[in-house]
């Protein structure tokens, strides 16, 4: 009897337990949707062009992908180890519009390679392993029925060999590329005189590297805030020289393959303040031990990278989680996304996949930042990637924690696109979205323009105008993301039943770097579709 009364109890628990979960997740904001079932690759770097399409890539050397080359378009390669004669695609070009996908030819090896916009919209793309170790490569987008592709460049190849670097634009538009497996210089794009060495990147290597796809962020005094490992200098690329030394972050190593994130919050008001996020990791010796069960953790630090003497603030997130994706939302806040809760990055190494969004509410006291969302049902693991789109969802993309493409697995390779849309984008947010009827498409720096905007409700309080970047996703860290709010004036009625928004645009390539961004205006929380804005000098 007490084993019935038992096994009764037993279920009638798990039974609220299932009705409670399911309950709590339809109470939780945000939605997803299915974008692509197959997208032929596992998209391990992600970028959105200003032509609204999303240029992703992979390997070459991964062996057949699920998407051929148009007929005659082949790589011949006699040292490839699976395919001499490769006919498959390992990069492709996503139609916003229409969901189809291209695919597009990418001749050297990109694994693990860095990435950054040019002030043109130009994709630069550099670095990778074997044949790729050198190569320079840009594509140039095109609308979404052209034919526009990858150049490899013949006349210039990086000087050091960049496997597991970073890409960052730089206030005149040219590009700064930091580190490397075995690589503790930076170098830049167009070249300059040969690489630099930078002697941090070395001091901080341990025998799990920790060193790898370094954090680098510019700051509005235009300097660099480059953290690798635990630690964080800012640097003055200009004389080659380390201007401060910033204190360690608890916790342990955060970059690659302990697998953390990193973001700069909003730039705003006189733009002279710039805080920096860090947040989750793998347990140190996870990757070394080749543990995938090891609990990730969870706490994140956040720093004033401009105060006179910074101090990192810590706080937990409600999971441990590894390679996470921070995404900046046009409202100033962060979606943390994909990953897991153990192991570590690499290939097979990680375990119990967080399906969990978070939302990092940077304004809100600690304790109080981060809100749980809706969960995803596609484990996002290695090699995953998540990008803002023009119209504020995030695009979350790839997964493959497997050498080669493996469909049967625990954790297959994963060939699916989905979006996620936040609690902004929700049907009874609707009668509050701006629509931008009016933009300029190219803003001078300190330049003052007007933005037009029209809305089902009348407008209360301040529209905000804020541009985002279109940064290079790759490997938990998004190279050169951004996000400035520009300063407005009131909404003032024009009588046509729209409104006019003045705005100046950023002082300087400092605080904004010459490129194509996406101009979002923001009503009470919920964003417009973006209109691409050209900041030029």
């Amino acid at each position: 009897m007490d084993s019935l009364l038992s096994h009764w109890l037993l279920f009638v628990f798990t039974i609220t337990i299932t009705i409670a979960t399911k309950f709590t997740h339809a109470q939780l904001p945000g939605t997803w949707e299915l974008l692509v079932e197959n997208a032929g690759i596992a998209s391990m770097h992600t970028a959105v062009t200003r032509f609204n399409t999303v240029v992703l890539l992979d390997r070459t050397n991964i062996g057949p992908s699920r998407k051929m080359l148009p007929r005659g378009h082949c790589r011949f390669d006699r040292f490839d180890a699976i395919l001499k004669r490769d006919c498959y695609a390992h990069s492709v070009v996503l139609d916003l519009k229409t969901n189809q996908i291209r695919p597009l030819m990418i001749l050297t090896d990109t694994w693990c390679s860095s990435g950054q916009f040019l002030p043109d919209g130009s994709l630069l793309q550099t670095g990778g392993d074997l044949d790729g170790l050198k190569k320079i490569r840009k594509f140039e987008p095109c609308e979404a029925n052209g034919f526009c592709d990858w150049v490899e460049l013949k006349d210039v190849e990086l000087v050091n060999g960049r496997w597991y670097g970073t890409n960052q634009i730089l206030p005149d538009g040219s590009v700064i590329i930091v580190g490397g497996r075995a690589t503790n210089t930076v170098e830049y794009y167009p070249p300059r005189k040969g690489a630099v060495m930078f002697p941090f990147l070395a001091d901080v290597e341990d025998n799990q590297m920790d060193n790898l796809y370094p954090y680098v962020h510019l700051l509005p005094n235009g300097h660099l805030f480059i953290f690798a490992n635990n630690k964080a200098v800012l640097y003055d690329h200009e004389i080659n020289k380390i201007l401060k030394d910033y204190p360690p972050l608890d916790g342990g190593p955060r970059n690659y393959p302990s697998a953390g994130s990193s973001a700069m919050l909003a730039l705003q008001g006189d733009y002279s303040t710039a805080v920096i996020v860090v947040c989750g990791g793998a347990q140190y010796g996870a990757f070394i031990e080749r543990s995938t069960d090891t609990p990730a953790h969870g706490s994140c630090g956040r720093i004033e990278a401009t105060a006179p003497n910074p101090v990192w603030e810590m706080e937990d997130m409600p999971f441990g989680r590894i390679m996470g994706d921070m995404v900046m939302l046009p409202t100033g806040e962060v979606l943390i996304i994909n990953g897991a809760q153990a192991g570590t990055q690499g290939f097979e190494l990680a375990s119990n996949p967080c399906l969990y969004p978070l939302l990092y509410r940077p304004d809100q006291p600690v304790g109080l930042r981060f809100m749980t969302l809706t969960p995803g049902t596609v484990p996002r693991m290695y090699h995953s990637t998540a990008n803002l789109l023009p119209d504020g969802r995030v695009l979350v993309a790839g997964s493959n924690p497997h050498y080669l493409y493996k469909f049967k697995a625990e954790y297959p390779t994963e060939l699916r696109i989905e979006a996620f849309s936040p609690e902004y984008l929700s049907a009874d947010r609707a009668n509050l979205r701006p629509v931008i009827e009016g933009i300029p498409e190219t803003v001078r720096y300190g330049e003052v323009f007007e933005v037009s905007v029209s809305v089902t409700l009348p407008i209360v309080g301040v529209v905000e105008v804020n541009l985002g970047s279109a940064p290079f996703a790759t490997h938990s860290f998004s190279q050169g993301q951004r996000l400035v709010k520009l300063v407005v004036k009131d909404a003032v009625p024009d009588g046509t039943g729209r409104y006019k928004v003045g705005c100046t645009a950023p002082p300087n390539g400092m605080v904004a770097p010459p490129a194509y961004y996406m101009a979002f205006a923001v009503n009470q929380g919920v964003p417009s579709v973006a209109r691409w804005l050209q900041l030029v000098a």
